[in-house]
């Protein structure tokens, strides 16, 4: 088993094993820091459903008010009109047909997010292979399968992010760089707690938040209070 480096085991040693509120916790994560780049803030919760049921599936999107940090290159596959309108909302690369062909005969995938017209979906979804297994394929349930391509390119550039629960019922969604002010961090991190609370699944038995946990790439994880969490969204 790989030993833990000292400057981890340092962090690690500044956080207290009890669970944080999340104003207390950006600020920690952000002292602790020892990386030499600018990590990603993430959130990881554990959620009491079992995914294995097509009815306590969690899935929704959130738009982050302070963004990620960085522009997504957002793709919009459409035809005639919608192209130029995908264009003029600040799409990176628009197409029809041939976009799907260079992403089947180059495995080309050089965006950050997909955005289709229902009437290219036919052809999109020969793409499944290809854009399935990175989490790039364009549903209706996140807005990234529509006609207003222009509002869809517009939330993916204002920092929409997508969640969903793993087979083990786990969520993992960035909020942000650990340089942002901590409020901007507490901002973006309590919109997308309360997104997936309001997609609790009316099936889902017994607690919900059964654990979150803030976290940077090289950082140590700080456990959220999530009772508090959960009392806050329904105050």
């Amino acid at each position: 088993m790989k030993r833990e480096g000292k400057k981890i085991q340092a962090a690690r040693g500044q956080v207290q094993p009890r669970p944080y509120p999340l104003q207390e916790a950006v600020p920690l994560l952000q002292k602790v820091k020892f990386a030499q780049f600018d990590e990603t803030v993430e959130l990881s919760l554990r959620l009491g459903v079992d995914p294995k049921h097509a009815d306590q599936m969690v899935r929704g999107t959130v738009v982050l008010p302070y963004g990620l940090g960085k522009s997504k290159r957002v793709l919009v596959i459409a035809a005639g009109e919608k192209q130029l309108e995908a264009k003029a909302a600040g799409a990176d690369f628009t197409g029809g047909e041939d976009m799907v062909e260079k992403i089947q005969k180059e495995n080309w995938t050089d965006f950050d997010a997909v955005v289709a017209t229902p009437d290219m979906m036919k052809s999109v979804g020969r793409l499944g292979k290809v854009l399935g297994p990175r989490g790039l394929m364009p549903n209706p349930k996140t807005g990234t399968v529509t006609f207003e391509v222009a509002k869809a390119v517009e939330e993916i550039k204002a920092g929409k992010v997508e969640f969903r629960t793993d087979k083990q019922g786990l969520i993992h969604v960035p909020v942000g760089k650990i340089s942002f002010p901590a409020e901007n961090l507490v901002a973006n991190a309590q919109a997308l707690l309360g997104g997936v609370l309001r997609a609790k699944p009316a099936t889902a038995k017994g607690r919900y938040l059964k654990g979150v946990t803030l976290t940077s790439t090289m950082g140590p994880g700080i456990a959220l209070d999530s009772a508090a969490i959960e009392a806050a969204e329904h105050a």
